[in-house]
């Protein structure tokens, strides 16, 4: 058993002038060459992961009423699954050199992929949104730190517009235009930057420790950031949990990941990078967050689980500063890599010759606006009925495209059919679609939406966390035994 080898660094092969220009551009053609090693990897998950969501979201893992030792062993098991999962997505668009939605052309078929492309496009432009306003959040603080007289500016009630405050408008457009920039400049640029982001919060991150060490003391760090109250098999579920929260945490990148993982110019370079950049790092990074975290209760008084209240509590406007504007540019550095660039492939496959991956990109920028994401991140409701909804989709995407490449094609990938729309095309299908996949999927979705959207019946809840495990186990056991039906009625027939 082989798998498809990557078209060469060479001029167009006959069959890539032969592609159907409804099907293919520059951007979703297969690379000729792959120069991304271990450490680009590693990058991209230190971008990914160093955030003030990322830092949240650690910090909440802390204070669940486990023992700390429970809490990192939750951490260890789910960032196990998010990296074995990683190395099966990365897998089929490393070897082929195509992005996500072009290899999900194999399982949806050529015009069904546009399916996982849309709702994959739809959940990041939200996210983009959210994260912008985020990162725009870190730049108040330091704009009105170096301009006292801008601080009335923040107040909504007196100055706003469409829920956000006067001053978060000019910062939101500030960071909105500046990753637009960075985007703009191309992949290449965008992997320079993300080289630079991850490690510039570590250093930060270390730093601002230090500093509360300083305060307070060794003695002072604690891992349990609130009370022991489950013990025995009573904390198994809420373990369970854990590992579950970290795996939709990181559920959206993961689905996606192929965008990335085909500039890789090995999939052992990929492998690689994908052990520092998850377990290692998401567990030092997760430690560093928990001590940093427990300082802040001795030193202010209060527990702090926002790393940029954290800096701003630091009489010193120049460490202010600097925190801040790392935090903020940190926060840029996942919303590029795991809320624009997934839009702008996505967009762009739906139609190829009028959509171009900077369109792309630039269609999900604008849709990150129109939808006000302040107002959204300020309603846990509109947040739960929107983006936990369309999450619950990724699960069964990601189960149908790992059944198909692993179970059903055997690793075997015809690239040029991939652009074809001959209806003997190995990926024409029905018309365009596989229906096997499309059924497996909503399927899935199904299953998987249903205790999220009826979580305030008995169970539910708890039921909800596990929406991403439900809706992959459903679409990939769907659409295993689907596909294989059908193919063995075919054989019959023939």
């Amino acid at each position: 058993m082989t798998d498809t080898i990557t078209p060469p660094a060479a001029p167009a092969t006959t069959a890539e002038a032969d592609y159907d220009p409804r099907l293919t551009n520059a951007d979703l053609a297969p690379l000729r060459t792959q120069k991304w090693g271990s450490y680009n990897i590693f990058a991209f998950w230190m971008s990914d992961v160093h955030s003030v969501g990322g830092y949240v979201t650690a910090g909440s893992l802390f204070a669940l009423g486990l023992a700390s030792w429970q809490v990192l062993a939750a951490l260890l098991i789910g960032i196990t699954i998010v990296y074995f999962f990683c190395n099966l997505v990365a897998k089929p668009s490393q070897v082929t050199g195509v992005p996500y939605p072009v290899i999900c052309r194999s399982a949806f078929g050529v015009l069904g992929a546009n399916i996982p492309a849309i709702i994959r496009g739809l959940i990041a432009v939200a996210w983009y949104g959210i994260q912008t306003f985020l990162a725009s959040a870190a730049l108040d603080v330091v704009l009105v730190k170096l301009f006292p007289g801008l601080a009335p500016y923040a107040v909504v009630e007196d100055y706003g517009f469409l829920g956000l405050s006067l001053l978060g408008w000019g910062s939101f457009m500030i960071l909105w235009v500046l990753q637009a920039c960075v985007f703009w400049r191309g992949m290449e640029s965008i992997r320079k930057f993300i080289d630079f982001c991850g490690p510039a919060v570590y250093v930060v991150m270390f730093i601002l420790c230090g500093y509360l060490i300083s305060q307070a003391g060794w003695g002072a760090i604690d891992l349990s950031l609130g009370a022991v109250e489950h013990t025995g098999w009573s904390s198994v579920p809420v373990m369970l949990g854990a590992i579950a929260l970290v795996v939709s945490y990181f559920s959206g990148p993961m689905l996606n990941f192929g965008d990335f993982s085909r500039y890789g110019r090995s999939f052992a370079a990929v492998k690689r990078g994908n052990f520092l950049g998850l377990p290692i790092n998401f567990l030092l990074f997760s430690v560093l967050v928990v001590v940093t975290a427990s300082l802040t209760l001795p030193v202010y008084g209060e527990l702090i689980t926002d790393p940029v209240e954290t800096v701003a509590r630091i009489d010193n406007t120049f460490a202010i500063v600097l925190g801040a504007l790392t935090f903020a540019i940190a926060t840029i550095g996942i919303n590029i890599v795991a809320n624009f660039i997934s839009p702008a492939f996505d967009f762009s496959n739906v139609s190829p010759q009028r959509i171009s991956w900077r369109a792309g990109g630039m269609i999900a920028a604008v849709g990150s606006v129109l939808i006000t994401p302040w107002n959204l991140y300020n309603n846990p409701d509109v947040i739960h009925y929107t983006l936990e909804v369309l999450g619950a989709f990724i699960g069964p995407l990601f189960g149908v495209l790992i059944a198909d490449y692993y179970l059903i094609k055997k690793q075997r990938v015809h690239v040029d059919d991939l652009f074809t729309m001959s209806p003997t095309g190995t990926y024409w299908y029905t018309k365009g679609y596989n229906p096997a996949a499309i059924a497996a999927t909503a399927l899935g979705a199904a299953l998987a939406v249903i205790p999220v959207l009826a979580n305030k019946l008995p169970g539910m809840a708890t039921t909800a966390q596990y929406s991403w495990f439900i809706g992959c186990g459903v679409g990939f056991v769907a659409y295993y035994l689907i596909a294989t039906r059908r193919t063995a009625a075919k054989e019959a027939v023939a």
